[in-house]
């Protein structure tokens, strides 16, 4: 029983283990190469340990201008995606039941329609709008006002979904109170369902803005002059990229991060004031069971360090002793090379020497002696000797050079 126990504890150990290490790990080494001060993000080599990145990054226009329409796409979205997920949910309460299903397919289906199709429907709808009313409508050609309503068709949805959960936790029999004490609509939804549904609405804002601000597919059709960090990061990977990238990921993690225990401590020390929670003797309210805390304390110190640290820390003289190490390296290599050529090249001489004796006194190959180097010697010797007589001309001796020699005596005597 205790063995069957200590298996299934291991067993989990490593699920957890490798669970998290496909979710995080990419994560960490993205952390990690922002700060190794190699050109191409990567771990290994280690080179030297620098913020130049971060220094880069915020250098780059590109980027920064690529996070300002991010963050305005994404506020825009926020406001419309809101608005119009809660009017959804709202209508949804107050549908007749038989139309309900119906309804709420439609409202959903954004989101099963792939975002290339929403981001090419949307360009073309509004430039027809826009065709339509001529000059007076031109801002509906605008990138930003494409890039807002294109996201907001789909992440709108989501937020519906969010507020359809609150809204199922809702006495709808505290408005008609409201109602039946002379309240006017209005009143009644500012003054109880609005506050019922401030958690839903700040829940939905943060999902909204973190779906606009990464999102691709609808926006690569309708941001127009106006692109966004997205954009921006993949136009630069078709040319090639720098750590500065893996820089903003380490500060996007920390934000998040940093939101999260924020979030978290906000919400502990609720409790703590609501009683929930006892407080500990001898121990803050703020700190008592509340690892978030100490965790945002640590995040925030460790910030403070890194800025301090990066206006006084200099890698050029690490990025020198590097560069002479790697000389050094490459011609130790070079070198070694070098050596084993001429080794190579001392052992083919040695070999070529013994077997040229060999060779000589070898027997015949296949075609006998026909290719040996000493037949030319042969040949040259036998060249020396009396060549044979040519054959007689059927003219006889007619045609001999000699005859005019003995003609030119005999016509001398």
């Amino acid at each position: 029983m205790r063995s069957n126990i200590l298996f299934g504890r291991i067993a989990l150990a490593v699920y957890l283990f490798i669970f998290f290490g496909y979710l995080l790990g990419p994560l960490v080494v993205m952390g990690v190469t922002a700060f190794n001060s190699a050109g191409f993000p990567s771990i290994t080599p280690w080179q030297c340990f620098t913020y130049e990145w971060f220094s880069t990054l915020f250098q780059d226009e590109r980027i920064l201008n690529g996070i300002r329409n991010s963050f305005i796409v994404g506020i825009g979205t926020v406001i419309l995606s809101v608005s119009i997920g809660l009017a959804a949910s709202l209508v949804l309460t107050q549908v007749w039941p038989r139309f309900r299903g119906t309804y709420y397919t439609i409202i959903i289906a954004p989101i099963l329609i792939p975002g290339v199709v929403l981001g090419i429907s949307t360009l073309v709808f509004w430039r027809r709008v826009s065709d339509m009313f001529g000059d007076s409508a031109q801002f509906l050609n605008n990138g930003i006002f494409l890039t807002i309503v294109g996201q907001s068709t789909f992440i709108a949805s989501y937020c519906m979904l969010v507020f359809v959960a609150r809204l199922q936790r809702f006495d709808p029999g505290l408005t008609e109170a409201a109602l039946d004490l002379g309240a006017t609509h209005t009143q009644a939804f500012r003054k109880i369902l609005l506050p019922f549904m401030r958690p839903a609405i700040a829940s939905a804002a943060v999902l909204a803005f973190l779906a606009s601000f990464e999102n691709y597919n609808t926006t690569t059709f309708t941001f127009g002059s106006y692109p966004t960090l997205t954009i921006e990061l993949s136009q630069m990977v078709r040319y090639g990229i720098n750590p500065s990238i893996s820089a903003l990921a380490v500060i996007i993690v920390a934000i998040t991060v940093f939101g999260a225990l924020s979030v978290e401590v906000y919400r502990r020390r609720s409790k703590l004031k609501s009683g929930d929670i006892k407080q500990g003797k001898g121990l803050p309210a703020w700190l008592f069971g509340n690892v978030a805390t100490i965790l945002l304390v640590l995040l925030s110190f460790m910030v403070i360090a890194m800025v301090y640290t990066a206006q006084s820390y200099s890698p050029q003289q690490c990025k020198f002793d590097y560069r002479e190490a790697r000389q050094l390296e490459i011609q130790t290599k070079i070198d070694a090379l070098r050596a084993e050529r001429a080794a190579q090249q001392g052992a083919a001489a040695v070999e070529s020497t013994t077997q040229e004796p060999a060779t000589q006194g070898a027997g015949a190959g296949a075609f006998g002696n026909v290719f040996a180097p000493t037949n030319l010697e042969d040949a040259a010797g036998t060249g020396e000797e009396e060549a044979p007589a040519a054959p007689a001309s059927p003219f006889g001796g007619v045609f001999n050079p000699g005859n005019l020699e003995d003609a030119s005596g005999t016509s001398g005597n």
